[in-house]
């Protein structure tokens, strides 16, 4: 049973959903670096269970080796008393004749006792040799899940290091549109566009004043000559001529 919990623990890991457990997560990382340390002690407890069920099954094969080579002994044993036995009758000596059948039969006895315990183990034998093969292949496939979590883990926190950068591009991006140098800049050019038109204007005024000086200069020069043709012809004079060049 403990085996059983160990394994349907280890089970319920690798089909874990880990994006939905980082959904729950405050800390990525430390969930996935925590699902990792978990995972990792489990198959420890896996590795503890599977070498003690390799150690037993060792154990049991050299209790077989061990029977069968004492059925073996005894085989050999019985063989030997047999044969004695015979030889002591051939001779003419019942009486340790019989005494060397009866050994014989005790040896015989016993290898029979022998090669009933290799029989009995031999299944159980190779029950426990397939149980520890699928256990290995079981493990492998955990240290194989383990590889690909570790991995997954090394793939969530870079996407999630991508992500707070970009977050913080984002929000450096959102600071930059509340805060437009552009802005600034468009409101000192503004400035400068007021103080140019300003400019202008101050031209435009002092040309004004200028042309109307020049105006009046002219109709100065103008009621000059008016007021000289005047006392010309009450002179006795006569006008002057814009063409007599007089």
């Amino acid at each position: 049973m403990a085996k059983q919990s160990i394994f349907g623990r280890i089970a319920q890991l690798a089909k874990a959903n880990i994006n939905a457990l980082l959904d729950a997560a405050e800390d990525p990382t430390l969930m996935l670096d925590q699902m990792v340390r978990d995972y990792s002690n489990s198959i420890a407890e896996a590795e503890s269970a599977i070498s003690e069920t390799i150690g037993n099954l060792r154990l049991l094969e050299q209790d077989h080796a061990e029977d069968v080579a004492n059925a073996e002994d005894w085989g050999r044993k019985a063989l030997a008393a047999s044969r004695k036995g015979d030889e002591l009758r051939t001779g003419g000596d019942a009486v340790d004749a019989n005494k060397f059948d009866n050994l014989a039969k005790v040896a015989l006895g016993k290898q029979m006792s022998a090669e009933q315990e290799a029989r009995t183990a031999e299944p159980i034998i190779a029950s426990q040799t397939a149980i520890v093969a699928q256990l290995k292949q079981g493990l492998d496939a955990m240290r194989g899940k383990l590889t690909e979590l570790s991995s997954k883990r090394d793939q969530l926190i870079a996407r999630a290091k991508t992500a707070e950068a970009q977050t913080q591009v984002m929000d450096a991006m959102k600071s930059i549109d509340i805060l437009d140098p552009t802005s600034e800049i468009s409101r000192f050019e503004e400035k400068v566009r007021r103080e140019e038109a300003r400019v202008l204007g101050s031209q435009e005024l002092a040309a004004s004043s200028l042309d109307a000086q020049f105006e009046q200069l002219e109709s100065s020069d103008q009621a000059v000559e008016l007021d000289a043709r005047l006392a010309a012809l009450k002179a006795g004079g006569s006008p002057k001529s814009l063409t007599s060049g007089e």
